[in-house]
C-alpha cells in the first residue's frame, strides 16, 4: 500500500459512524484476498465525497464492470476487465478495482471511457479523507469583502490535497479531467459543502 491508512486514525478525524466498509462476502474469489478488498473491509471510506457500493440485496455480491459497462472492446483495460469489482461511484463513474495489479479505474458509462485513477486502495481512501476533510472543516469569513482571499485558501487546501497525493501516486491528478480533478475544482469553487458544515452554513446562511 501506498498511503499508511489505519481505521483508527480515521475515526479519530470522522468517527466511527462515518466511516463505510464493504464486507468480505461481496467480493467474487479473484479479488476477495487481495490488498485492496481487505482495506475496504477493515478500514473503509469517510462517507460523503465518494460512495460505496452497495451490495446486491440478493446475492450479497458487488456488482462487476460487466454487469455495469460494456468494457470488452476498451483497449485501456485487459481483457478480464469484465469480472472486476465495482467498489464505488464519484461523479459519474463506476470505480472498479483490478484484482491483478490492484489498481483502481473509473468507468463512465455516458462517455464509454475508462481512466486509470489509483495506484491502489489506500490512495483511493488518501484523495476521499484529504477532499471529506476539507469540505467538513473549512470555514469561510463570511465577510464578503474578504470573500476572494476565503476562496484562495480554499484553494490552496485544494491543491495540498493534490500535492500530497502526487507525491507517491500521480494517477488522481495526472490531467484535468480525472473525476478527481473535478471533484478539486468543484470544491475549489465553493461547491459539494453540506448545508450543515461550517463551509456550508457559511455559503448559504
Amino acid at each position: 500500500m501506498l498511503f499508511d491508512i489505519t481505521r483508527s486514525r480515521l475515526a479519530d478525524v470522522f468517527g466511527e459512524e462515518r466511516l463505510a466498509t464493504l464486507p468480505a462476502t461481496a467480493f467474487p474469489p479473484c479479488a476477495a484476498g487481495t490488498e485492496g478488498a481487505r482495506l475496504l473491509q477493515t478500514v473503509g471510506v469517510p462517507t460523503g465525497t465518494l460512495t460505496l457500493r452497495e451490495p446486491d440485496d440478493d446475492t450479497g455480491a458487488l456488482p462487476v464492470v460487466g454487469d455495469v459497462v460494456d468494457a470488452g472492446d476498451n483497449a485501456d483495460v485487459s481483457a478480464g476487465a469484465g469480472d472486476w469489482p465495482v467498489i464505488g461511484w464519484l461523479l459519474n463513474a463506476h470505480l472498479a478495482l483490478d484484482p491483478g495489479s490492484g489498481k483502481v479505474y473509473a468507468f463512465d458509462a455516458d462517455e464509454e471511457s475508462v481512466q486509470e485513477l489509483h495506484a491502489d486502495v489506500s490512495s483511493l481512501v488518501q484523495v476521499t479523507v484529504g477532499f471529506q476533510r476539507v469540505l467538513d472543516e473549512f470555514t469561510f469569513g463570511g465577510d464578503t469583502d474578504d470573500e476572494e482571499a476565503d476562496f484562495e485558501r480554499l484553494e490552496r487546501e485544494v491543491e495540498r490535497v493534490r500535492l500530497e497525493t502526487n507525491r507517491l501516486d500521480p494517477l488522481p491528478f495526472r490531467h484535468d479531467e480525472t473525476v478527481w480533478s473535478v471533484v478539486g475544482d468543484e470544491i475549489a469553487a465553493g461547491q459539494r459543502f453540506r448545508g450543515d458544515s461550517p463551509g456550508g452554513r457559511s455559503l448559504h446562511g
